[in-house]
């Protein structure tokens, strides 16, 4: 095939390897989103829970993005975080709530789903069960179909000028954040949360699980 070195090209691509992960891993049950390639700071990708995020004359649809500054990792990589995005959007289809706290932190649920899809998956204590990597399965699968790289990745660590509404040069703010006075406490499984003003061990007792402080 021709080198993905096109953006029309890419996307195109993008499509395509939902359609052979939706087959492997979903088997064909999830609809096709409208897949984008935007900037998504902090994060390599998202998927949108309103279904009429994109709308036509065919109908509307949900939308799953691929970081525009992300595209030139390992093939094997983008195609992790496609199926990331997939798993929120099957868990979303299938009424199960795979993230709590203004939709960011990834629960046990999310990573059961993941897991069982080609995913290994690390806590953060952030985000939750957020950090997904191929696995020897999904490494199996980019074979399989030798999917490639994609040649191409929106330069997004030099700043962008915009002719005619200013500049922006990605500076970052010189102003010190406030300390908070209290911490934060976290289940990993359910993703409910405490806050206290000291140190203190506690555990959730819905999921039986040790509370981990952010």
């Amino acid at each position: 095939m021709k080198e993905l070195t096109s953006y029309n090209r890419v996307a195109g691509y993008l499509n395509k390897i939902f359609d052979l992960l939706n087959a492997s891993y979903f088997e064909n049950a999830l609809s096709r989103p409208t897949i984008t390639i935007q900037s998504t700071p902090k994060a390599y990708g998202h998927f949108s829970l309103r279904d009429d995020t994109w709308l036509s004359k065919n109908g509307a649809t949900h939308e799953i993005n691929i970081g525009a500054g992300t595209l030139s990792r390992p093939i094997e990589e983008v195609t992790a975080t496609l199926l990331h995005e997939m798993v929120h959007y099957y868990n979303y289809e299938n009424g199960i709530q795979d993230c709590s706290c203004g939709n960011t932190y990834h629960n046990c649920r999310f990573k059961e789903a993941a897991e069982s899809r080609g995913l290994i998956v690390t806590h953060s204590d952030k985000y939750g069960w957020s950090h997904t990597s191929p696995s020897d399965n999904l490494l199996e699968f980019v074979l399989k179909y030798g999917l490639t790289d994609i040649l191409l990745n929106r330069n997004e660590y030099t700043g962008v000028r915009i002719t005619g509404t200013g500049t922006h040069s990605g500076a970052v703010g010189t102003t010190k954040p406030r300390t908070s006075s209290t911490r934060k406490y976290l289940c990993p499984c359910c993703g409910n949360s405490v806050r206290a003003t000291k140190t203190v061990n506690i555990a959730c007792l819905d999921c039986n699980q040790q509370m981990l402080e952010v």
